[in-house]
């Protein structure tokens, strides 16, 4: 009786020692890349990737020179997939596949570390210019979610938003941290332009699978 006594106090010491390691194992880092889903197809891998993109940005997770890489980056794995696959009939071989795979797993963590940084940008602006952009943003998101925006040219306007924002940076740091009427016109300009180009390219023939 005593025997079995102490073998059920030892069972019960190891399960107690033994739960906080199963715990940590069961329990993801939350500092790691979300796990990455390596069973799509490429198609499907860029969606995904895509769809993260978009949420970053709507969500301002991702600077407008953020987004304008990842989606550079991800407008050259698309080019390549296109010549693998102009090169085999159509189709992609297995190594192709693998290397394509590759790209995008670097892309996820590219676009977590990104995501997860000290670089946000403000989703309640107090200014004008500020707002301006803000729709932007909020407009180009729109556009990647629902593949009216092709990777290159959500890269191309984010390019664009990027340099405007750093142009009103350098403005307002050498105005005491305000800009002057004549450079909110000139930052109105710009995204007007801005503006008429998202509006092109969401309206053109270039679309992205959905």
């Amino acid at each position: 009786m005593k025997h079995e006594t102490r073998m059920l106090m030892l069972s019960a010491a190891l399960a107690a020692f033994m739960l906080p390691a199963a715990a940590q194992t069961s329990t993801p880092d939350p500092a790691q890349p979300p796990v990455q889903q390596n069973k799509m197809k490429p198609g499907q891998r860029a969606e995904n990737q895509q769809d993260r993109i978009s949420r970053g940005i709507a969500d301002g997770e991702l600077t407008p020179g953020e987004a304008s890489k990842l989606e550079s980056d991800e407008a050259k794995i698309n080019r390549e997939a296109a010549r693998m696959k102009a090169a085999n009939g159509g189709k992609l071989s297995a190594a192709d596949r693998e290397k394509l795979q590759r790209q995008q797993n670097y892309m996820s963590h590219q676009i977590y570390k990104d995501a997860h940084n000290n670089r946000t940008v403000s989703q309640d602006p107090k200014s004008e210019v500020g707002k301006r952009m803000d729709r932007q943003q909020d407009r180009i998101a729109q556009g990647v979610n629902s593949g009216q925006l092709t990777a290159g040219e959500a890269s191309r306007l984010e390019k664009e938003d990027a340099a405007i924002g750093r142009e009103v940076q350098r403005d307002r740091a050498a105005n005491g941290g305000t800009l002057t009427p004549a450079e909110r016109q000139k930052v109105n300009r710009q995204e007007n332009h801005v503006s008429k180009q998202i509006y092109g390219a969401k309206h053109n023939n270039r679309r992205t699978s959905r």
